[in-house]
Formats: C-alpha cells, sequence, structure tokens
C-alpha cells in the first residue's frame, strides 16, 4: 500500500525510439515551403488568352532547401492575372482537374516565342522547379533520381497541392527535367528525353505519331481524334540582299556636313553596319481534320546590338577616357618650346612701352616663334580644321550668323543652352578628340580658345553664343565661367563708355582748360550714371578747403533715377526719389560654395557664431546696404532712416491710421521692432552714413580682377577638369540627336528609354562630381536606343518601305516593321500572299539562288529551256521542326476519366526532345 501511496510511481516516461531519416527531412521541408507560399488546395483560374504566355508578366519565387549536405533551389513560377484574385473567390467543383491539366489542351500558346523552356514545352501557367544549388553537382545516377521524384510524390500526395512539381536531373546544359502533378483522383506524370541525334525512325511524323500512341496506351478502339501543331523554322541566312541604308561616317570630310552637321555642329548618328543579321520564318501548321489544315507565318529577326555604334564610339571609348588624363591642357603636351614662359615675360625689363605688353601680345609673339620653328604637320590640329572650328565656336567673326534654336533640356542636365558657346565647345572637342589627335589636339583647340578669351576681354568683344547678365546658376561651372567673364566685358564696355561720353560732354560745355582739385581726375566729374571710383583716402579728404565743404553740404541732389510714386519725404514736402543704385557682384555657384564652407567651419560655438555674423556684415550684401544708404542720401538730402526703410525694405515701416488734435484721421508709421533693436546695423550704417552718388562709390564689382581670375582658371584647366565640365554638354547633344533620328522612325519603346534615360543622367549630372561608372552606364543605354533606331532603318529598307510602295501596303508594312521591333515574333498577315510575306518570300529566294549560285529567272528564260531536277527550291530545309500531339482519351483503363495527354517533339541537327504529359485516373483503374 505504500508502494502504491508513493507519487513517484504515477510518473512515467515515453521513449520515442523514431529517428527522423534526411530524406524524411527533406520531404518535411519541401511541405513547409509549398505551405509558406499557399500552394496548397486547388486554384481557379481564367481560360488562356492569346499570347498570354508571351505578353504576360511572371512572378519568381526562390528559396533553398537541403538533403543532408546536398544544397537544392526550389524556384515557383507563376504567371500574373488580374481577374485571378476575383475568380480564386469563387469555390471550385470538388472534381475538377487541375489548372495544369486544362492547360495541356489549349491551343492559344502553342508556341511561346518568349517564355521559360518548361512553358513552352509543357505549356503550364505556374509550376515549381527543384534544382541543384549553385556549385553542386548534377543529380545523374537514376537512384538519385529516383528518391527525388518519391520525395516530390509523397510531398504533394501529403499537402494536396494541385501545382506540377518538377525537378531537374542529368547535366545542366541538357534540360531535362521530369515531375508529376496530383489532383483529385487524378495524376499527370512529366517525362522528358533528349539525344544528341533524332533516331531515324522518328524524324517524320508517322514516327512520332507511333511513340505518342504506344505511350499513352489506349484501349478504345477506333482511337480517339489527335490533335498535331507542327512548326518548321527557316533560317534567312544571307541577309544582305538589300544594302545597309546608313553608310560609314567619312570623318575625313567632316568638314564638308557629311556626318549629321554642319562643320562639327552634331555628334554622327548610327550603326557602322547592318544590325539585323539573321531573320527566322517559322510556319505554323494546324491540322484541323484529315486533308485539312492552317498554314500560318510567323517571323522573327535578331538584333545584334553589340555591333558598332558611333555615337558609343565618340562618347564613351574617346570624350570619356579623357577623364583619367590629369595633365594641364597647355602647349607642353604638344611642343617643348618655351611658351609656357610667356607670362615670366611680364615682370621682366624691356624697353618696348608697358602699354604694349600685354598677356595675348606675349603668347601671340610666342606662338609665331613656335610656327617658324615646326613645320605644319607637325601641329595637332591642321590651320584649316582649327580656322573652321573657330569660325563655328565664334561665327560673330564673320558676316552672316548662325540661327541657333533654344533648348530647354539643359535646365535638366546641367548642361547649356543649344546654341550657347559651352555646347558647341564641347562638340568641337569631342569630335577633336575623336579624329583629329587626341588629347594632343584637345590642348591645341583649348589654349586657342583661351587666346580668343583673353582677346576678347583686352578689346572689350562680347563673347558671342552667351546670354546677358549673371552666370546662370542652372548650367554647368564652365558655361557659368564664361558668362562671369562676358559679364566683364559688358562692364568694362559701360565704365569706357562712360568715360568717352563724359570727356566729350566736359569739352563741350568748358571753352578752356578747367581747374580742378588735386586728386581728382577729370573723368571724375563725369554726370554719366554708369562711372565708378575707389574711396579717396582720409588724407584726401583733409585737404579739401571749408569752402569745398560747405559747397558739398550745400549741394544739390545728385543721383537720381525717378520718383518713388508719390511718396514724400517725411521730414518735408520734397518728393522721395529712387537712386541709382550699383548692381550687386554676379557669382558663380564654386564661389557661392567656398562661402558656405568658410562659414560652416567656423562650427556652432559663441565664438563662432560672433566670428560667422562679423563676416556676414563684411559680405558683398551688407556693404551693398552701406553703399544704398549713401546714395539715397546723396539722391534725396535731409532724408532720414525711415525714407531709406520705406524704399528698401517696406515691411519694415509700419503705418496705421489715428487722430490727430482736431480729430481728423491721419496716417502715422514707425519703423519695425527689428529695426529698434539695440546695434541694429541699419543703424549704425546710416549714422555713419556719407551722401555719395553711386558714380562717385567704390565698385561692389571688380570686373578686371574677376575676368583675371576666370582666365587663370581656364588656363590652368586639365583634361580630366575639361571633360567633367564638358560631359552634361556632350550628353545633351546625344540625346537631342537620338530624339531627332527617333522623330523620323516613332517608335514607342524608344520614346520611353529616353525618358528614362533624361531622368537618370538629370539625376547623375545633379551631383558636383558625378560618378563616370554611372555615366558609362548611361551612354550604354544611349547606344542601345542608337542601335535599335538603327535597327529600324534596317527593317524599312529590307521590306522596301522607302522604296514607292503603295500607300495601303505602306502602311501595313510600317504596322509590321514596328511590331518586330516591340514583339519578338509577329504574324505575317496572309502568309505568303500578303504585303509583307511577299517580301520575306523573295528575300529568300534570293538567298537561296546566291547560295546556289543559279541564275535568276530570266537569266535561265533566255539561256534555255528549264530542268526540273536543277531546280532551286524557295525555302532552304528548315533549321528545326517542332512538333505538338495533343488528344484526350481514358486512361489507364477504358472506364477511367478521359483525361489530357500532350507530347511535344523538337528536332534540330543537334538535339532532339520529346517533353510528353501523361495524365492517368488513379481512382478508377
Amino acid at each position: 500500500m505504500a508502494a502504491d501511496s508513493d507519487p513517484e510511481s504515477e510518473v512515467f516516461e515515453i521513449t520515442d525510439f523514431t529517428t527522423a531519416s534526411e530524406w524524411e527531412r527533406f520531404i518535411s521541408r519541401v511541405e513547409e515551403v509549398l505551405n509558406d507560399w499557399k500552394l496548397i488546395g486547388s486554384g481557379v483560374g481564367k481560360p488562356l488568352e492569346k499570347g498570354e504566355l508571351t505578353s504576360g508578366s511572371w512572378e519568381e519565387t526562390t528559396q533553398e532547401i537541403s538533403f543532408s549536405d546536398f544544397r537544392f533551389s526550389i524556384t515557383h513560377h507563376c504567371l500574373k492575372q488580374e481577374s485571378a484574385e476575383n475568380e480564386s473567390r469563387d469555390e471550385p467543383e470538388e472534381d475538377a482537374c487541375p489548372l495544369a491539366m486544362q492547360d495541356l489542351l489549349c491551343m492559344n500558346n502553342d508556341f511561346p516565342p518568349r517564355a521559360h523552356c518548361l512553358v513552352r514545352w509543357f505549356g503550364v501557367r505556374e509550376f515549381v522547379v527543384i534544382s541543384p544549388g549553385a556549385n553542386c553537382e548534377a543529380v545523374v545516377s537514376e537512384s538519385k533520381c529516383n528518391l527525388l521524384l518519391s520525395s516530390v510524390s509523397i510531398a504533394l500526395a501529403n499537402t494536396g497541392c494541385q501545382v506540377p512539381l518538377l525537378v531537374q536531373i542529368q547535366q545542366n546544359w541538357r534540360k531535362v527535367y521530369a515531375g508529376e502533378c496530383q489532383g483529385p483522383g487524378v495524376r499527370s506524370d512529366f517525362e522528358m528525353v533528349h539525344l544528341r541525334k533524332a533516331p531515324g525512325q522518328y524524324t517524320h511524323l508517322s514516327g512520332l505519331l507511333d511513340v505518342f500512341k504506344n505511350k499513352i496506351g489506349c484501349p478504345l478502339t477506333p482511337l480517339p481524334p489527335i490533335s498535331i501543331s507542327i512548326r518548321f523554322t527557316f533560317v534567312l541566312q544571307d541577309g544582305q540582299q538589300c544594302s545597309w541604308p546608313q553608310q560609314p561616317p567619312d570623318f575625313d570630310a567632316l568638314l564638308a556636313g557629311e556626318v549629321g552637321g554642319v562643320e562639327f555642329g552634331k555628334l554622327p548618328f548610327g550603326a557602322c553596319e547592318d544590325p539585323i543579321r539573321i531573320n527566322k520564318l517559322s510556319i505554323d501548321v494546324w491540322f484541323v481534320r484529315i486533308g485539312q489544315y492552317l498554314k500560318i507565318w510567323n517571323l522573327r529577326v535578331q538584333k545584334n546590338l553589340n555591333i558598332e555604334k558611333i555615337i558609343f564610339k565618340v562618347v564613351q571609348m574617346k570624350f570619356l577616357a579623357m577623364h583619367i588624363t590629369n595633365q594641364t591642357l597647355s602647349f607642353d603636351i604638344f611642343t617643348n618650346s618655351d611658351i609656357s614662359q610667356a607670362l615670366s615675360k611680364l615682370t621682366e625689363p624691356a624697353a618696348v612701352p608697358i602699354h604694349k605688353l600685354s598677356v595675348s601680345s606675349m603668347m601671340h609673339s610666342a606662338r609665331k616663334r613656335i610656327r617658324r620653328n615646326r613645320r605644319a604637320e607637325e601641329s595637332p590640329l591642321h590651320n584649316h580644321v582649327l580656322n573652321s572650328i573657330l569660325l563655328y565656336l565664334f561665327p560673330d567673326a564673320a558676316l552672316d550668323k548662325a540661327d541657333w534654336s533654344e533648348q530647354h533640356l539643359y535646365n535638366q542636365l546641367k548642361s547649356a543652352p543649344s546654341d550657347s558657346l559651352t555646347y558647341r565647345l564641347a562638340l568641337c572637342v569631342c569630335m577633336v578628340n575623336f579624329h583629329h589627335g587626341g588629347v594632343r589636339a584637345v590642348a591645341h583647340l583649348w589654349q586657342e580658345f583661351v587666346l580668343e578669351m583673353r582677346y576678347r576681354w583686352e578689346n572689350n568683344c562680347l563673347i558671342y553664343g552667351l546670354a546677358s547678365g549673371a552666370p546662370d546658376l542652372r548650367c554647368c561651372l564652365l558655361h557659368q565661367k564664361l558668362q562671369m567673364l562676358n559679364c566683364c566685358i559688358e562692364r568694362k564696355r559701360a565704365r569706357d563708355d562712360g568715360r568717352k561720353s563724359g570727356a566729350s560732354d566736359a569739352a563741350r560745355s568748358l571753352p578752356g582748360p578747367a581747374e580742378v582739385s588735386p586728386g581728382k581726375s577729370w573723368d571724375s566729374w563725369s554726370d554719366s550714371e554708369e562711372e565708378f571710383f575707389e574711396c579717396l583716402s582720409d588724407t584726401e579728404e583733409m585737404k579739401e578747403t571749408e569752402s569745398e565743404k560747405k559747397t558739398a553740404s550745400k549741394s544739390k541732389a545728385e543721383g537720381r533715377l525717378q520718383p518713388h510714386g508719390k511718396r514724400t519725404l517725411l521730414n518735408s514736402a520734397e518728393p522721395l526719389y529712387i537712386p541709382v543704385t550699383q548692381e550687386p557682384a554676379p557669382m558663380t555657384e564654386d564661389l557661392l560654395e567656398e562661402q558656405s564652407e568658410v562659414l560652416a567651419k567656423l562650427g556652432t560655438s559663441a565664438e563662432g557664431a560672433h566670428l560667422r555674423a562679423r563676416m556676414q556684415s563684411a559680405s558683398d550684401s551688407n556693404l551693398k546696404l552701406s553703399i544704398d544708404i549713401f546714395i539715397i542720401s546723396a539722391a534725396n538730402p535731409g532724408c532720414c532712416l525711415e525714407d531709406f526703410v520705406r524704399w528698401y525694405s517696406p515691411r519694415d515701416y509700419v503705418e496705421e491710421e489715428g487722430e490727430d488734435e482736431a480729430g481728423q484721421t491721419v496716417i502715422r508709421g514707425d519703423l519695425s521692432a527689428r529695426m529698434k533693436i539695440p546695434g541694429n546695423m541699419w543703424v549704425e550704417a546710416w549714422e555713419t552714413a556719407k551722401a555719395t552718388p553711386a558714380r562717385r562709390q567704390k565698385r561692389l564689382f571688380d570686373d578686371t580682377k574677376e575676368a583675371e581670375k576666370v582666365l587663370h582658371y581656364l588656363s590652368q584647366q586639365k583634361a580630366s577638369d575639361l571633360t567633367r565640365h564638358l560631359m552634361p554638354c556632350v550628353l545633351h547633344a546625344a540625346l537631342l540627336k537620338i530624339k531627332e533620328e527617333e522623330v523620323t522612325e516613332d517608335i514607342a519603346s524608344v520614346r520611353k528609354a529616353l525618358q528614362q534615360v533624361t531622368a537618370h543622367t538629370s539625376k547623375l549630372l545633379r551631383h558636383p562630381n558625378p560618378d563616370f561608372k554611372k555615366l558609362e552606364d548611361v551612354i550604354v543605354q544611349m547606344s542601345a536606343v542608337e542601335a535599335v533606331i538603327a535597327c529600324a532603318r534596317s527593317l524599312k529598307a529590307k521590306f522596301g518601305i522607302t522604296g514607292g510602295q503603295r500607300e495601303d501596303d505602306t502602311d501595313e508594312l510600317e504596322r509590321f516593321v514596328s511590331c518586330l521591333l516591340e514583339e519578338p515574333e509577329v504574324s505575317v498577315v496572309g502568309a505568303g500572299r500578303g504585303p509583307a510575306g511577299n517580301i520575306i518570300h523573295k528575300l529568300f529566294v534570293s538567298s537561296q539562288r546566291a547560295a546556289l549560285l543559279a541564275p535568276l529567272e530570266d537569266e535561265a528564260g533566255r539561256s534555255g529551256g528549264t530542268d526540273d531536277r536543277k531546280a532551286v527550291p524557295d525555302f532552304p530545309p528548315p533549321a528545326g521542326r517542332e512538333v505538338l500531339l495533343r488528344t484526350c482519351v481514358p486512361r489507364p483503363a477504358p472506364y477511367s476519366k478521359a483525361l489530357p495527354q500532350r507530347l511535344f517533339c523538337v528536332l534540330t541537327r543537334d538535339e532532339f526532345r520529346l517533353a510528353g504529359v501523361f495524365s492517368s485516373d488513379t481512382s478508377f483503374f
């Protein structure tokens, strides 16, 4: 009894002596993957439409599984259908066959031109494939193949999955698959045979029919009808009956305007050879009943997109390769003379007058000595080529000026307008680097360009092809630098013109020589509002007499532009005048970045913030504030700070309605709160202001200094720097050229590709230092578009669209060519009797006669009679045959359910393949 009452006696242990094998774990893992992908149970789908297996989009999902230490990859392939989700809500019938079995009898997708090989062989819309993983040996032995197939069968039976599950066996290059599909009471076995050579008895239709009949083993007599579909594929080996419409570019005749542009105006475009090499004609035959069949022609073209393309050669292989060259683009690249020492002569003692000693004159004289000591053929650029380039870059030197069209694509690419000097310079540098001597010739051209820029600066000649005004920050940096130089030339011209006009006015107003105060030039008394002078020093101001000071204090207003509406001064009834002001100093993006970097390096500490505030107060914007205070005091004698704020910052002058002592409504104004803050720089600047008009102020923009900085910047450019600066313009030109060529072809895929390339290029070029590897990818995409356009021209030439066909035929042929570019395979309307089929037939006939060296029909008629034995066939022997046999029979017993059977046969010179799906009834057998 004590032992029975012991609680430990009630505890018992269960020992599991079973051990899961690696095979069972593998099956369990397959079942787990099928459950994760929700492939359990039956699925419902609509019947496949015509060509849906080719045009539809496919989804792929892959996972890794293992059998012991051997890795497998399991992949699910599924065709996406729009209405599949709505139809899946309907409950399927209990005895409905799986979708894979329904697809076996579908005749809408017999020979899909672009699909997975299993889709072409078995015609299914969804399947799962188990294949050996990467770096794993193939499953070759029969025992391993049977082990995998039994694992697949058990996994399908345990999960109830109705999706075909196949296993890749044998070597990978053979593409041999086997598997099965299970449904309620039915099963389909997927089998395959692959040989290098076809047995003799199976090279014709009757032998294949015997194989199919023996395999299904139908017990019925007579046998149900078998649906037969056959495809014959003919290859047009010699596709050169039509000459390539675009001749290779003649770069030697570049100046004659034979390469897509006039005098370096455009990039050359096109392919150097025919991109369409091989045409495959497939003739599909469907046997409706005995003695009746349906024949359909399908044409497939093979595009060779790896041909030599001109834009690809010019832009990527030559121009883009310059970015690795870090040598400065100077004369030292192509000469050993001492022209690099020209600048040092400016500081050497010389007997010549100093006004004749300039950089341009030194460079010119050194260049003349080089030309005397060097033969003409040693120059990288010949004189006629260089002169033509300079005339194209600077057409204002000629009598007639070119009419350049404006393109706004440069805003997206951060390039330059298509009518600008920078754009034309990029085209010339690109072409010179490609065909006229490489980097040495580019250095020659660049030095001539820099000398031309200096000549225009020293002689007040505006740069042709640049918009007036401040640099456009939407353009590339080189374009901004040239605009800055042009702006300096404009300011210098205005200043010189003002001096001349002021001197002439003064000479007419004064009969004799006038007495001027010491330290002041005659030009300083000019009335020109565009003239600016340096401020006088304090010692010079102290030399002025007391009478001059009184005269200055009582002087009348100077520098007025126009009245500021109807406003008057607050302290008097005089009208408030808007003064003539100085324009702010233009800046390029690199100068703005330098300023922002300097301010950012100061940090966030209190000392850094104080120093940053002082630097900002001394900046050009605050200096202009002080100058504007000076000039409004000169234009409005007796004005106050409130008057200045009313003009300069109206929002800081607050006006309110009130009543005076007499009870009348009046408007009173006062400064805003921020203007009353102690230590306000506006108040401090006003207290120290001196009435000085704009023409007597110190210049905010020193055009001489900025121009020399730009010229020095240009002279120090390296080949890599020039490539980086001009790359946006080159890509801009390439896109414009492709768009221009695409307009004549009207290809939808090209338009879509151009939009994508433009968007991608815009993102890359917005970066200060774009990645050249990514730019190479962009150029490759452009070259692919170029190849597509070349394919369109080749096809149009082959089908004679430009050869004067009738309008009806031309429209049909254009649609046919357009479909060939967009789709992998196109049906020929009317087969051999239609306009396209007639041309295809003639191409094959010409190819056959050329291959067999047979005379043409008219020549054979003139030579005498014809011999039937020597007649040349219109088509060559088929390069491949595909036979598809289908039927629906009960199997394995006569009382079994009638199920679909399918056999796909491929017969080529080097391959014989049988892919069969044989269904059987597992309930009534």
